[in-house]
């Protein structure tokens, strides 16, 4: 008889080919789990290449998904279930597996031809390379054409059915309902009624398989957490971000304009705010980046609340106009979510390395503020913030976000008007004694919305006459309006939170992050203090400025230790800005720390055991 056993906490990684729609099954599996109640996180890893030659380990797509009764903060460290659709999947994947996890496996793909191209000397079914897990091997694609055998399928179209085939054995597992992937499977294929009958049969053939196949020996339960009472949904960074902005020109009081030209990983958010035309948001896909950035700047100019979406190489291409932003003082929030450069880099995999790039990235001295999200759910915050300094301070503001948390989710509450910040926004219209660069008490020039009567001005990227706004080459000039513009930004800091410390308020080490590295360090941090380690953490959302306590944080402390997906940028910040020594703890393989690896490194330096990157270990290794 089957048994129903406990768990706090599961991690699953959904592993197969580019074409076996891995993320739409993680995808459903992480919306039935979040209407469950279940707290979770999730890591999407898929390749760059639109379609890799199938069965290569180049077209290997996973999603990994760690779904639990208690808070949960990072998609885990390690898998418990391994779900491997091919050879590929697997020699790719099980290096993540814990020792004793489960793997499921697709049994039918583990033929001559596709271990060939996984690159496997010989079947790993059949050895004892895989002796140290619990291996559950599946005809899954011949249970998969059995099931929607009749349907008229091409078996091209029978086989795309496996990935629901899967998922409903998984959901058989860890005893979830199939009845919102059905409704979903309906409204999704509404239009090819025999493709919504064969997923459909597809999902309940699998499920039934946990009853027949006698190779479990436990279905699984995992409690909902105790949230916060509110209504949830699941939310990625990305439809955060574009939630956000709808609700910045709300609460503005303005319409709200995106222009921006396709680059991953920032599409979704086009995408997604697309869909919210009937509150006056409207959206612009260029012909090109530069094209972006002045329709963002043209929107600015004309009243509009204006964002752009890019990735870095596409930040590169704007620069020039975020100059001119700069230098007009109009309100544009430029969104990058970071992935792996240079160049072109890996477009799919995540980093934080273009902090250089929002402080530094333009010519001339064009500060602007930088502010991060730490979580998906917090990105809808953090827009929101941005488009209130942006307007407040009219000035054009970074949102730093990454692949990590952009394609991340995680159950987001879902504030009530009223949680919202008032950011009303009005413009200037009295004529009498107007100048387009006057000040107000934060140093911020008037809006004045063109067409104003008697308002009637131009801007442009020459340099300004203090006041008048007229073009001025005067030395004395030039030197005055680049103070100002510094000051202007210096002075935000007036304006955003204090810096916070999560445990001890001083002690022996302090970890210091920014951006998406949030989740990984709070675990480890959590996990060294209750070893009773003097670790304590502090987080940066604001980079520019940053919040008005840092260096009282900073001086509390005998070490600070930076955890970053680039090679130290934060760090060299702090030591520059505050005159402290850091530790530098840099990754950058194109995936997020883990908390396990994060653990590790501050046992080690606390142990007194200095260490170097382990990225710098394995090169040496390699070289040796």
């Amino acid at each position: 008889m089957i048994q129903h056993e406990k768990l706090e906490n599961v991690v699953i990684r959904f592993a197969g080919d580019s074409g076996d729609g891995m993320q739409l099954t993680g995808g459903q599996f992480t919306r039935t789990a979040a209407l469950h109640g279940n707290d979770l996180a999730t890591l999407p890893d898929f390749p760059a290449e639109i379609r890799a030659p199938a069965g290569t380990t180049y077209g290997v797509s996973a999603f990994q998904l760690h779904f639990s009764s208690n808070d949960v903060y990072t998609p885990g460290d390690v898998p418990d279930v391994l779900v491997a659709m091919n050879p590929a999947a697997l020699i790719t994947n099980l290096i993540h597996l814990k020792r004793g996890g489960t793997i499921i496996i697709n049994d039918d793909a583990f033929d001559k031809k596709h271990l060939e191209l996984a690159g496997y000397a010989s079947n790993p079914l059949n050895d004892d390379s895989l002796s140290g897990y619990n291996v559950v091997r599946l005809p899954l694609t011949t249970g998969t054409l059995k099931a929607v055998e009749g349907l008229g399928l091409s078996n091209k179209e029978a086989g795309r059915c496996k990935n629901f085939y899967t998922l409903g054995l998984v959901y058989w597992m860890y005893n979830r309902p199939m009845e919102p992937t059905l409704q979903w499977i309906e409204e999704k294929f509404s239009n090819r009624a025999e493709l919504a009958e064969a997923n459909a049969k597809a999902l309940k053939a699998g499920f039934n398989l946990g009853e027949t196949v006698e190779l479990f020996n436990a279905r699984y339960d995992v409690a909902p957490a105790k949230l916060p009472p509110g209504t949830y949904r699941n939310i990625t960074g990305n439809q955060a971000t574009a939630l956000g902005m709808v609700a910045a020109s709300q609460r503005t009081g303005l319409k709200g304009f995106l222009g921006t030209y396709p680059i991953t990983p920032a599409s979704d958010i086009l995408h997604f705010v697309s869909r919210y035309k009937n509150f006056g948001f409207l959206t612009f896909q260029a012909e090109d980046e530069i094209s972006a950035i002045c329709s963002a700047l043209g929107a600015a100019y004309g009243g509009t609340l204006a964002f752009t979406t890019t990735s870095g190489p596409g930040v590169a291409l704007k620069a020039e106009g975020i100059g001119l932003g700069v230098m007009t003082e109009l309100p544009v929030v430029i969104c990058n979510i970071q992935r792996a450069g240079p160049s072109t880099g890996m477009p799919t995999k995540t980093e934080q390395s273009d902090l250089f790039q929002a402080l530094y990235g333009r010519n001339g001295e064009a500060p602007v503020p930088v502010v991060a999200p730490q979580t998906p759910g917090d990105c809808f915050w953090m827009i929101m913030e941005a488009a209130r300094l942006a307007t407040k301070y009219m000035v054009p503001v970074f949102f730093l976000s990454d692949g990590y948390l952009g394609n991340g989710a995680e159950p987001w509450q879902i504030p009530a008007v009223s949680d919202l910040p008032d950011m009303k926004v009005t413009f200037h219209t009295d004529p009498d004694h107007f100048h387009p660069y006057s000040r107000n008490e934060v140093e911020a020039r008037p809006w004045a919305v063109p067409g104003t009567p008697g308002l009637e001005h131009r801007i442009g990227g020459l340099e300004k006459h203090h006041g008048s706004g007229g073009v001025s080459y005067d030395p004395g000039n030039h030197e005055m309006m680049t103070k100002i513009r510094a000051s202007k930004i210096a002075g935000i800091a007036n304006d955003i939170p204090e810096l916070e410390v999560h445990g001890d308020q001083e002690g022996d080490l302090l970890v210091l992050g920014w951006g998406s590295t949030y989740g990984a360090i709070h675990v480890a941090v959590d996990r060294m203090r209750a070893r009773g380690y003097s670790v304590s953490q502090a987080h940066l959302r604001y980079l520019n400025p940053m919040p008005k306590n840092t260096a009282e944080v900073l001086k509390q402390f005998k070490r600070i230790a930076i955890p970053e997906l680039n090679m130290g940028q934060l760090s060299r910040l702090i030591r520059s800005e505050y005159l402290v020594e850091t530790v530098n703890w840099n990754k950058v393989q194109g995936m997020p720390y883990t908390a396990g690896e994060l653990e590790e490194l501050i046992e080690k330096l606390l142990s007194g055991e200095e260490r170097m990157n382990p990225v710098d270990e394995a090169s040496m290794a390699d070289a040796r």
